[in-house]
């Protein structure tokens, strides 16, 4: 970038680019104090922005590169991607929140926590997240048959939850017993954060750096009951198996 250009980006299209990228306005002041072209602006961006928001940045303009008549060479652009790859995994939290299910509204919940993470502003999805938190742990309830009530908060709802883990004994270390504890006790405090530090109210929002720590606790407890739930599949999958050929040989 010595001549200050990018790729094949007029201002605007630069512009725009980035916008749909990662959210950021590259022609604000925050990123032409060493300059107001483009490669200048780009350079203020990676010193400016946090490690997730540059790699996808890079990423996204790497797939952009490729698709050029006349693109950078493919040595350059593999460097780039695994720049990107390495940047990426700072991420707040990655991907590991799916958006596979049958059940709209917790398919649009999903979108809208992805959506945060995705543009490094968890302070804008803390009251999506309780939601998706408290939606997936009844979710998983029903599924094992755990009785709850649809206005119990988030903190009673993985209690009942990690009881049920505790008595089928799919918990197998005493430390994750009190690391799941620990998550329940925080979960409480999530509640107050949600009615009173977030978007689903007239608020004012939590800082950033609070807001990703929250992300990252929840979705880390999300990942886990995912990983539990996977785990207990299997395990009853050849139980349920072997009840459906017994039922295929009744007669009638």
């Amino acid at each position: 970038m010595s001549s200050g250009y990018v790729l094949d980006f007029s201002n605007e299209t630069f512009r725009e680019f980035i916008q749909e990228a990662v959210a950021r306005n590259i022609c604000t002041d925050d990123y032409s104090r060493k300059g107001s072209s483009k490669a200048k602006r780009l350079r203020a961006f990676f010193r400016a922005e946090p490690n997730h928001v540059v790699g996808t940045l890079v990423d996204a303009l790497v797939t952009h590169a490729r698709t050029l008549t006349d693109p950078p060479s493919s040595e350059l652009l593999d460097a780039c991607q695994r720049i990107a790859v390495r940047l990426k995994q700072s991420a707040p939290v990655l991907e590991q929140v799916g958006a596979d299910t049958s059940d709209a509204t917790f398919a649009a919940l999903t979108r809208c926590v992805r959506q945060a993470i995705d543009s490094n502003q968890p302070e804008t999805g803390l009251d999506r997240l309780h939601t998706f938190f408290v939606s997936l742990v009844r979710q998983v309830c029903e599924k094992r048959g755990v009785r709850g009530t649809r206005d119990e908060p988030a903190h009673s709802v993985l209690g009942k939850y990690l009881k049920y883990l505790k008595g089928s004994r799919h918990v197998h270390s005493d430390m994750t017993l009190k690391i799941l504890n620990y998550a329940q006790s925080t979960m409480d405090a999530f509640n107050r954060v949600r009615n009173n530090q977030s978007l689903a109210h007239p608020n004012p929002m939590l800082n950033y750096d609070e807001s990703l720590l929250i992300f990252n606790h929840v979705v880390a407890v999300v990942n886990f009951i995912r990983s539990v739930e996977q785990r207990v599949d299997h395990a009853e999958r050849p139980a349920m198996e072997a009840a459906s050929s017994e039922n295929s040989d009744i007669p009638f």
